[in-house]
């Protein structure tokens, strides 16, 4: 069975913003994105332990700053919905409900609908007695009605645009393997022509080879005809042995603490090149320094080493090491 919900849950965790530009304009242009939004997921799975409340592929609760002064920051709930399912829109207020009484924070609820059934459009939750009446909408994007818009997913330079097509693919070829190779070798095209960072395409090709599985011999052709299309774009190599290895044998079968272990040293080498390229050769301070970070502040400190003016300014936003208790 092709596992959807862990490439979801790291394309919303790694590319936020992206998603809720293409998914949710209207929530993308109120959040201020000077400010790092927080994942709070395991704060969410306290908050809505019931395993009644129905199957997904993955949520997520988010805590961000508006633009707007007046509130200091809210709550998104996303919820990516896999199958078609009764009482989705009863679970969703539910979250809503336990979310705004647990946080005492306005709370905005988003349901990504990437099921198959073009009608299942599930938008709003009532309940009405005596009088007493409940209206609870959402607002939903169905990952379905972009095949109609494919020109416009291909042309995009937003990242999510990327994870959408391999998606829709993904559900189009499932029962076709020659079509899921020449789709997956198509949108790998796609992908090193869009010129995005080294960890983006990481990143993008790990969703790509989680979503599109492929049987054994095809997938040992794609390997070939990959390697190829890399020399022919004159690429470094994005992919090394082990990560193409961790990917044939640990990711797909969701080895979880693997799948972190490559994803961090990725990150790693990202930071180590950027900072090269921009401010010169590493000595060994600081590379011990990169050494030492998180993942989330890798992911940090690579932004800020992109728009930094020089290393000194990069240096003075360097997570403090953690002091001993």
């Amino acid at each position: 069975m092709t596992d959807f919900d862990s490439p979801w849950k790291e394309a919303v965790d790694c590319f936020l913003q992206d998603f809720l530009k293409l998914l949710f304009p209207l929530v993308h242009d109120v959040v201020d994105w000077t400010r790092e939004p927080e994942f709070l997921d395991k704060e969410l799975q306290q908050i809505v332990r019931d395993a009644e409340l129905g199957r997904r592929f993955v949520d997520k609760l988010v805590k961000v700053w508006l633009l707007d002064g007046r509130e200091q920051w809210v709550l998104i709930h996303i919820e990516v919905q896999g199958d078609e399912e009764s009482g989705f829109e009863r679970r969703m207020f539910e979250y809503f409900m336990r979310l705004t009484d647990a946080y005492d924070r306005p709370v905005i609820s988003l349901a990504v609908l990437a099921d198959e059934n073009p009608d299942w459009r599930p938008r709003a939750y009532e309940s009405e007695l005596c009088g007493c009446r409940i209206l609870f909408e959402y607002p939903i994007a169905k990952l379905l009605d972009w095949s109609e818009r494919w020109s416009e997913l291909e042309s995009s330079q937003n990242r999510i645009a990327f994870a959408v097509m391999a998606h829709l693919k993904s559900k189009e070829t499932r029962r076709d393997p020659e079509a899921r190779l020449m789709w997956k070798l198509s949108l790998c095209r796609n992908l090193y022509r869009a010129g995005w960072i080294r960890e983006d395409v990481l990143e993008l090709l790990r969703f790509l080879d989680w979503i599109m599985v492929l049987p054994a011999a095809l997938a040992a052709d794609f390997t070939k005809q990959h390697d190829v299309m890399e020399r022919e774009h004159a690429m470094p190599a994005y992919v090394t042995t082990w990560e193409r290895n961790a990917l044939a044998k640990g990711l797909v079968e969701g080895r979880v603490e693997g799948r972190t272990e490559g994803r961090t040293e990725a990150l790693r080498e990202t930071l180590c090149e950027t900072i090269e390229v921009r401010f010169g050769q590493l000595d060994a301070a600081l590379l011990e320094e990169i050494n030492r970070l998180s993942e989330e502040e890798l992911r940090r400190m690579h932004r800020a080493a992109l728009v930094a003016s020089s290393l000194d300014e990069l240096k003075a936003q360097w997570p403090k090491p953690a002091q001993p208790e």
